[in-house]
């Protein structure tokens, strides 16, 4: 893998502006099985397989930093079976993956909780978050047991214990407790599967980000989905409240 800088050219494609912060919600995963009579675990598995040449395509535009949205807080509420097999095949990409990404320069974080995670899951992300935390050509941000709103709630008490004089709370502050604390906010969220909602993903992070739906399914968003929806954000002026 290779950065190219904004406005090189990748094949015939150009863009001129490219996003430094991609968060994705990685929707469609079931539906895509349904859709091919399998059961939910082979669509989550495909969408697993879907994360590398997706991060590979990021690396190659030039984006800096990428957000998945893997597991929410309320995903807790599916079936037990769903959720053994969504533990196990995280366990098994960390130990596929975590050398590899070690040796490419990937910089591997969690944001989340770790609470209500097998002690040996928790153990194999904090191993994988710290074997890779020195690496520099791109962050990939795992939001695995992530709800925007228990971020924000954590952050909020972390705060009071470190007993912080309320006039000195600002915007800038509460960001540098949250999971994504150092990083910038996202410039562009894409959302698989057709839906048009957040679902609790980066709620305070997202305040002024462009945000993009794509009808494809995770397991099917390629390259070319990708490039599609860094064009719709290259054609985007941001005004951040301003004219």
């Amino acid at each position: 893998m290779a950065i190219k800088v904004q406005g090189v050219e990748i094949g015939s494609r150009k863009l001129d502006k490219v996003p430094r912060h991609v968060a994705i919600i990685m929707d469609g995963n079931g539906r895509w099985a349904n859709s091919r009579g399998l059961p939910r675990l082979a669509g989550h598995r495909a969408g697993t397989d879907n994360i590398r040449p997706t991060l590979e395509a990021c690396v190659d535009y030039g984006i800096q930093i990428l957000t998945l949205y893997a597991f929410s807080t309320e995903n807790w509420g599916r079936p037990q079976e769903e959720v053994k097999g969504l533990m196990l095949i995280l366990e098994q990409v960390i130990r596929r993956e975590t050398k590899r990404l070690k040796e490419e320069g990937v910089c591997l974080r969690h944001i989340g909780r770790l609470d209500g995670l097998s002690s040996r899951l928790g153990q194999s992300i904090r191993g994988a978050t710290e074997a890779t935390k020195g690496n520099t050509l791109i962050t990939l941000n795992v939001a695995f047991n992530y709800g925007g709103r228990q971020e924000i709630v954590d952050a909020v008490r972390k705060i009071i214990a470190d007993k912080i004089d309320p006039d000195m709370i600002d915007e800038e502050l509460l960001s540098s407790y949250l999971y994504t604390a150092g990083q910038p906010d996202p410039d562009l969220i894409i959302r698989t599967g057709g839906e048009m909602r957040l679902s609790n993903y980066l709620i305070w992070q997202s305040a002024y980000a462009e945000y993009y739906s794509t009808p494809v399914y995770w397991p099917d968003f390629s390259k070319e989905e990708l490039h599609k929806a860094l064009v719709a954000y290259a054609q985007r002026e941001r005004r951040f409240g301003k004219i």
